[in-house]
């Protein structure tokens, strides 16, 4: 398995896969071909049919700048190897094809390039690729998770995850300084700041920790609709779940950041194993695949920060994750924003009542995490297309 680097990218939103990814493969194609006079790319899938939407085609043009690159979405090619790919083209100065890379976005900001073995995009560095071959490691050796973690990674890995902490922090900050519409043709008010403010009439301690929890998962959802800096956890369109969770804990229980960076290595374990046994892309399995294991990362985490066992940790990850099977992606408008943004505020009350269930319950569990992670991207393959971030079902095809 791969290091949970792979799993927190610091970038713009407002989508991992459709903005990140494509920027990414546009700036290793354009230092591949500095003899290109120009460029074209062409989007199949849902890079299509949500790329106007999420702003692809501009990252495209803005990372190929100045050099000239003509975009074209096309909606009929089928059979694709993965439903987000794209084909860039280098063009000399008579405009005749001198280079070419097929690309596909495979979630979380990550990308594969045809004809490249997969092992060579990133080093393996865990021996272990399920959560039960971790388990059973970790308690021969009475290790924490997070221990485990830092055994494989190094312990370099904490100066990381505190930078990761910083954008996410700072992303519910910025977040709940705006106001106004986010762009893109929607009309969607911001309304973190509404809700961090706003006392209920009956603030009671769970009605405020509710507010204040959605507040946060609003400010940074809302941060990255607007194109703002957000960290991928595991991708933009569920980057709200973590940091609001883990924000909210710190503040209520006045936690160092040593005990939030212990919590996000463990919820970077849990990324890593649905990224490496299923799918973190909606495109590929929907929505479950996004918010599911954003959710499952969060109650993971807080697990963690609350120094529970390891079978305790694995029941809260599973909670969290079976309960979002078959979540379907249906971006309205293609935007991520309807139904994107409350989402990551309901996954992340979720992911607070999946760990406190899980501090009474583990011991009669009968579903292991590794199976709700096969379940889920079974569930995925078999879902409709639509449903997987084309914006043609759902409220995406309803909405008017």
């Amino acid at each position: 398995m791969k290091s949970i680097r792979d799993i927190y990218k610091i970038g713009r939103g407002p989508s991992s896969s459709h903005t990140m990814g494509p920027e990414r493969a546009c700036r290793i194609f354009r230092n591949e071909h500095p003899e290109a006079a120009g460029f074209e790319a062409v989007l199949y899938g849902s890079l299509a049919k949500t790329g106007p939407g999420h702003g692809t085609d501009r990252i495209i043009r803005e990372t190929l700048a100045p050099l000239p690159c003509n975009v074209r979405f096309d909606l009929k090619t089928g059979d694709l190897p993965h439903p987000n790919t794209l084909d860039l083209i280098a063009l000399d100065a008579d405009g005749a094809e001198c280079g070419r890379m097929r690309v596909y976005s495979v979630g979380g900001g990550d990308i594969q390039i045809e004809g490249q073995p997969v092992s060579e995009a990133a080093p393996e560095i865990y021996p272990h690729r399920s959560f039960h071959e971790i388990a059973e490691y970790c308690m021969a050796r009475n290790l924490r998770l997070s221990v485990y973690v830092e055994s494989f990674e190094s312990p370099e890995i904490w100066d990381f995850l505190l930078e990761v902490w910083k954008q996410m922090c700072a992303s519910i900050r910025e977040g709940l300084t705006h106001r106004g519409t986010l762009p893109g043709g929607l009309n969607v008010e911001r309304k973190a700041q509404f809700l961090y403010n706003q006392r209920h009439i009956d603030e009671r301690p769970e009605t405020r920790e509710n507010r204040i929890v959605c507040a946060y998962a609003f400010a940074v959802s809302e941060q990255n609709a607007g194109g703002g800096t957000v960290v991928t956890a595991p991708t933009c369109g569920a980057c709200g779940v973590v940091p609001a969770v883990l924000k909210y804990m710190q503040e209520e229980k006045n936690l160092p950041d040593r005990a939030v960076l212990r919590a996000l290595a463990v919820a970077g374990l849990i990324g890593n194993l649905v990224k490496e046994n299923a799918s973190i892309s909606g495109a590929e399995c929907g929505c479950q695949a996004e918010i599911g294991t954003a959710c499952s990362m969060a109650s993971a985490a807080l697990a963690e920060l609350f120094e529970m066992g390891v079978d305790q940790i694995e029941y809260a990850a599973e909670v969290a994750l079976e309960h979002h099977l078959g979540l379907t992606c249906d971006p309205i408008g293609g935007l991520v924003q309807i139904p994107c943004i409350e989402r990551n505020a309901v996954a992340a009350m979720r992911a607070i009542n999946a760990v406190r269930i899980s501090n009474f319950l583990t011991a009669t569990r009968k579903i292991s995490f590794d199976m709700v992670v096969e379940t889920m991207y079974q569930t995925g393959r078999d879902l409709n297309h639509i449903y997987r971030e084309t914006a043609e079902g759902g409220l995406a095809k309803l909405y008017k």
